[in-house]
This record gives C-alpha cells, sequence and structure tokens, in this order.
C-alpha cells in the first residue's frame, strides 16, 4: 500500500494549529481540493473541487498528541484502504511541526491524493490564526 508523507513549519502555537487541523468538519476551509465539508467527531462528509464526494470516519482526535486520524470509508472514488494522519508536533512554544500522512490503496489513486495532500499542507499556515 503506498504511503505519502507532505510536511511544514508553521510560526505559530502548536495548540492554534491543532485548533485548525482537529475541526472534522471545517476541513474544507484549509483544504483547497475541498469545495465542501461537514460533519461531527465521528464522521464527516466532503466534496471535491471535481464534485465528487468522499465519506470519512474519524478515527483518532487525540488533543494530547494533537493527532487527528481518519479514513475514508465511501464515497465516489474507489478507495480500498484508506487512513490519514495528521500530526502537530511542538519545536517551539511558537513554532509548530504538522505531519500529514496518508496511506492508500488502489495505488493508482496515491498521485491525485499526494499533490491533493502536498497543497494543503502548503497553504494551511495561510489558515492559522
Amino acid at each position: 500500500m503506498p504511503t505519502l508523507r507532505s510536511h511544514v513549519v508553521i510560526d505559530a502555537a502548536p495548540e492554534a494549529v491543532w485548533k485548525v487541523v482537529r475541526d472534522a468538519a471545517a476541513v474544507a476551509d484549509w483544504f483547497p481540493a475541498m469545495a465542501r465539508s461537514w460533519g461531527d467527531d465521528t464522521h464527516r462528509t466532503v466534496v471535491l473541487a471535481d464534485g465528487s464526494t468522499l465519506e470519512e470516519a474519524v478515527v483518532t482526535a487525540d488533543p494530547v498528541l494533537r493527532r487527528f486520524q481518519y479514513r475514508v470509508v465511501g464515497g465516489d472514488l474507489s478507495v480500498e484502504q484508506h487512513l490519514g494522519t495528521v500530526d502537530v508536533i511542538e519545536l517551539e512554544p511558537q513554532r509548530s511541526l504538522v505531519v500529514y500522512s496518508t496511506e492508500i490503496e488502489p495505488a493508482a489513486l496515491a498521485g491525485p491524493f499526494e499533490a491533493a495532500i502536498s497543497e494543503a499542507v502548503r497553504t494551511l499556515p495561510t489558515h492559522v490564526a
């Protein structure tokens, strides 16, 4: 199963970054490939820019580790297996490292997912107050 990983250093407190990342329903606010998103602490739905939908189950939202994990469990794309993990790591009190890892099957989806995730990680700093 292909594994993808992107990261970014953000000049902001980890709690400020975590506040953005942990909000499952608002992921489309900082993820450019997503047009809309909604949900709660256990499930979310995202509509991609091309109109495709993904149904996702929240696996972990750990405020101590500042780790958010989710799985694609349905929708319009033929995802067989998936696990997305976003970790917010304190480097300094006002500096954070965000690591976004994804495991996905089939392998044919790795390229499009990697492009979308890399763009989201690259633009994430502009969404942290």
